[in-house]
């Protein structure tokens, strides 16, 4: 069935079940109390139920009217957003972005991208959420997002990834630890210790017990925390160990009484990639984002330029190695994807 009313009669709704009174909320709507009157009756008759209860001292809101208002605040209030969103084009705005990233990259990647992007663009408008890789390719091909930076490339059709940064997993130990002044060792290696790492809601929390119970060892976590910051802080004192994006714990490590140590395994190499529905279809300013993200691939070459040896850079990542756990289970990429 299809119902046919418009703002007017939402505004005049409010404005009838505010002032208990026909006659005030039509003068509050600028209408005379018989065009109010029609527009309630045809609500009431394109609804098939009664709004209002009408009396000689006003009239009262039914159940049916109270539902009605509540719909009709939030229509109102997302017009005026509407109005307030399509001001920014009147006065010259260009436009919106809208971009999600995964833990490792609103740490590192996203603040010196958009640092350098922003400036440069006075008149685009960012807005940045965090989430885990998998919602985030959801969210791009569901329409919800425009661009994302994830780790590796999570399974979903019709997207397009591109490099963005190689950015390795790494082990950070307090000074003094046993494992302290190793150049490199494996996972299974420091399963003897006690862990430090992000809640259970990132990929890499989920992927490092998945890891560890492959290897038949089980995986220690002594704290959970929000951030990486917040694990290099109780890492230093020495609360536990903990597995890191490699560029975050080489930072932290100029500050921070923690040692950052290579990890051997195969799924510890990983690339952080931008992903979107299709690089033609963006706005130029937004595609000179990505080109921005593309850039710290290469450490500042642009896309489509050449690596040293004339190989442009590969959107892919290395293959699995054998008996390495899939993340997320049945991915197929055998890294961390937080």
């Amino acid at each position: 069935m299809s119902i046919h009313f418009d703002l007017t009669d939402m505004q005049l709704f409010i404005n009838i079940g505010d002032s208990s009174s026909l006659t005030r909320g039509a003068e509050k709507s600028h209408l005379s109390a018989p065009a109010a009157s029609i527009r309630i009756k045809n609500l009431e008759d394109a609804f098939g139920t009664r709004l209002l209860y009408r009396t000689h001292q006003g009239v009262t809101l039914t159940p049916a009217g109270e539902a009605l208002k509540r719909h009709a605040h939030a229509m109102m209030a997302q017009a005026e957003r509407v109005h307030t969103d399509m001001q920014q084009f009147e006065r010259g705005a260009r436009g919106l972005i809208r971009i999600m990233g995964n833990t490792t990259s609103m740490a590192d990647v996203m603040p010196a991208v958009l640092g350098r992007f922003l400036p440069l663009h006075p008149d685009v408008d960012i807005e940045v959420r965090e989430r885990l890789s998998h919602q985030i390719v959801k969210a791009i091909a569901e329409g919800a997002a425009d661009l994302g930076v994830v780790g590796g490339r999570p399974p979903c059709e019709n997207l397009q990834f591109l490099p963005c940064r190689e950015d390795n997993l790494a082990l950070i130990v307090p000074h003094g630890h046993p494992l302290d002044g190793r150049a490199e060792v494996a996972f299974s290696d420091t399963l003897d210790y006690c862990y430090v790492g992000l809640s259970e809601w990132s990929a890499i929390h989920s992927f490092l017990v998945h890891t560890a119970a492959s290897v038949g060892r089980p995986f220690r976590f002594r704290a959970e925390v929000g951030n990486f910051d917040s694990v290099c802080r109780l890492v230093e004192a020495n609360v536990g160990i903990g597995v890191i994006a490699r560029s975050v714990a080489d930072a932290s490590a100029l500050t921070r009484k923690i040692s950052v140590i290579r990890l051997s395994d195969g799924w510890a190499a990983r690339r952080l990639n931008v992903c979107m529905r299709s690089l033609d279809e963006l706005e130029p300013f937004a595609r000179e984002l990505v080109d921005m993200f593309v850039e710290e691939s290469a450490g500042g070459q642009r896309r489509g330029q050449p690596r040293a040896g004339g190989v442009n850079p590969a959107p892919g990542l290395r293959a699995r190695g054998a008996g390495t756990p899939s993340w997320p289970p049945g991915a197929g990429t055998g890294r961390p994807g937080s």
